[in-house]
């Protein structure tokens, strides 16, 4: 009986193999056999891992699968570049006359014309045309929240986003992106306070300063994610992330309790508020910026 090959001798952990290339090695059986057990984890048809592929163990599938360089665009690029604010699963790639057919987790695209540079050793469109091509595709909220992202990864300036914006005039959405650039901040630090930050500007509140830092007694020093500084007021975004341990909600409490001491009001905004109850957060902030 012949002996079972060792994938994971065969080839580096993280590297990948071909169908052919691993039939050089092994017959059909020993191939089914290992992939049963797990040893090989299909990615594509007809190329496997030896463990559970990354988005770039993917790309790289792709490469042996087309014979050369997939290009990344949308989703797939705007996670190299570290602005992907809708943890996007399946990988986005070029339509480059290949001729791949999309699959399961594999989206193909027309994108002519589209400028590439390379990212962490990958092809992939540019810092902002991905971040407008991804913008230009979703609603307001999360349109805002991706453009923020893309100015905080800096990767990209205001400058550049608006440029893509003329250049992709006339294609659908970018009527949209261009009103919400004007209102794209980098000091946002996460999707949701975009989100909430688009409620509070539709609902005619004064703009808020973002990442506010309030001097408290001694050298303590607190960062709010939005504050009216005239007025003594901050909001705050809270995740339910944020509060993972009892070490960081007691954190957390005695820095409200200090800012409070100090003569301001904080006003807490959870997901419902932004998503479900607008009106009423709005409501809620106006009362008191008037108070």
């Amino acid at each position: 009986m012949p002996t079972m090959p060792d994938v994971r001798q065969m080839f580096a952990p993280a590297s990948l193999a071909t169908t052919a290339q691993l039939l050089s090695a092994m017959s059909r059986q020993q191939l089914d056999t290992q992939i049963q057990q797990g040893k090989l984890i299909r990615v594509w048809s007809g190329v496997y891992a030896t463990r559970k592929p990354t988005t770039r163990d993917r790309l790289a599938a792709l490469d042996l699968l087309m014979r050369h360089e997939a290009v990344a665009c949308l989703g797939t690029a705007a996670a190299l570049y570290g602005f992907d604010t809708e943890a996007t699963t399946a990988v986005h790639i070029f339509d480059d006359g290949t001729r791949m057919r999309p699959t399961v987790g594999l989206m193909v695209h027309q994108r002519t014309g589209a400028p590439i540079r390379r990212v962490a050793g990958r092809l992939a469109t540019t810092p902002a045309w991905t971040a407008v091509e991804v913008a230009r595709q979703l609603s307001r909220p999360r349109a805002l929240a991706t453009l923020d992202a893309a100015l905080h990864s800096s990767w990209c300036t205001p400058t550049e986003l608006a440029r893509v914006v003329d250049e992709q005039r006339g294609r659908r959405g970018i009527v949209q992106v261009r009103e919400l650039l004007e209102l794209a901040d980098g000091r946002a630090e996460s999707a949701m306070e975009s989100e909430a930050r688009l409620v509070m500007l539709d609902h005619g509140l004064p703009a808020p300063a973002l990442q506010y830092e309030i001097e408290g007694r001694g050298s303590q020093r607190w960062r709010v994610d939005f504050a009216w500084p005239d007025a003594r007021v901050a909001a705050e975004y809270d995740s339910v992330e944020w509060h993972a341990g009892r070490d960081e909600m007691l954190r957390d409490r005695a820095r409200f309790a200090g800012i409070q001491e100090l003569g301001w009001v904080m006003i807490p905004i959870v997901s419902d508020d932004v998503r479900k109850r607008p009106a009423r957060l709005a409501n809620r902030i106006a009362f008191h910026l008037g108070a």
